[in-house]
């Protein structure tokens, strides 16, 4: 039984990543109920909370089905992360998660996230800041190191437990590298195999499949699986890994009323958590994935993402239905 703190997330949970513009209440909902163990909130600033920032408040929203749920949080200074800390408790989240993983530059520049893997003896001191902040438990995610000449995450993971944290999610992945080349897990296997590590350790990077998700649990000897960009329009992966896992057997892929079903539920969500006009331009991104492999459907995706209200969105989405009604059932 894997635990993080009290929270106890069955024998092998599979962890949806938080995402930038993705990982949101409506999003999550839906990989919620397709069996996503742990979720997480989008990464939000810490001095946007102290700013009260709108966008940054907004990320706070977390809801009872959710649960677990963490709420994450990225800056570069102690005492904003310790003071976005206390506003984060008030929320009461399961958890409290730190991003010193995301490369984008904007976030980089400001010495977070990523940026953080340059200077280990801050890293240390932020997180020891943040878990002094609560009393909940302090998770963090990470990576490889900022490039190929500074892989230090055996390093980071033992000075990290040390000063309290839970659980370590590792993107197998440098800084330098992006998203690019093939994630490299044989270092987060060291991590969780160094005879003084006693957290979970999760791997994220590349698990776009059960047959993916399988080898890598049984090569790396991860406590569980971190997904991201797999999850986008598949929401569906979480359950198809638990499957797999459990009887070796595939699921049958979503047939095109699963796809449509989910997309409206998506959609809906989308507009009553963020309003009309955001909720249909942040749902755009989606629709590429929810219905990928479908031969013909490009005038459809064009309307879907060109389409500026909620009943014309819909209206397409239901018109899908009956001009692919012949791929009802079939797998796409």
């Amino acid at each position: 039984m894997v635990k993080i703190g009290n929270i106890s997330l069955g024998e092998f949970p599979l962890l949806l990543a938080p995402m930038e513009d993705v990982s949101d209440p409506p999003f999550r909902a839906v990989c919620k109920e397709n069996g996503a163990d742990l979720m997480y909130t989008e990464f939000i600033s810490s001095e946007g909370l102290i700013r009260d920032a709108i966008k940054s408040r907004q990320k706070l929203d977390i809801f009872d089905y959710e649960k677990p749920i963490g709420i994450q949080i990225f800056g570069g200074d102690e005492e904003a992360m310790s003071i976005a800390t206390n506003i984060v408790n008030v929320t009461q989240p399961d958890l409290v998660d730190i991003n010193f993983g995301c490369p984008v530059k904007k976030v980089v520049t400001k010495g977070a996230g990523a940026g953080v893997l340059k200077d280990i003896d801050l890293m240390v001191r932020l997180t020891e800041a943040v878990v002094k902040s609560t009393d909940l438990p302090v998770t963090v995610k990470t990576r490889l190191g900022w490039d190929e000449d500074s892989k230090n995450i055996e390093e980071v993971a033992e000075r990290l437990q040390d000063v309290g944290i839970k659980a370590l999610s590792i993107h197998g992945r440098t800084r330098k590298q992006m998203y690019k080349g093939e994630a490299d897990w044989s270092l987060i296997s060291k991590v969780k195999n160094n005879s003084r590590i006693n957290i979970p350790i999760f791997g994220n990077g590349d698990i776009d499949s059960p047959e993916k998700a399988l080898e890598y649990k049984n090569r790396y000897g991860v406590d569980g699986i971190m997904i991201g960009r797999a999850a986008i329009g598949n929401p569906w992966i979480f359950n198809e890994i638990k499957h797999y896992l459990k009887t070796g057997e595939t699921l049958p892929a979503p047939n095109l009323e699963d796809r449509v079903e989910t997309a409206k539920k998506h959609l809906e969500f989308s507009v009553k958590w963020k309003g009309e006009k955001v909720g249909i331009y942040e749902m755009r991104r989606h629709y590429t994935n929810y219905f990928k492999g479908i031969s013909h459907f490009k005038p459809y995706r064009t309307r879907l993402v060109e389409g500026d209200s909620f009943q014309e969105v819909l209206n397409t989405l239901d018109e899908v239905k009956e001009v692919f009604a012949d791929k009802m059932t079939e797998k796409i």
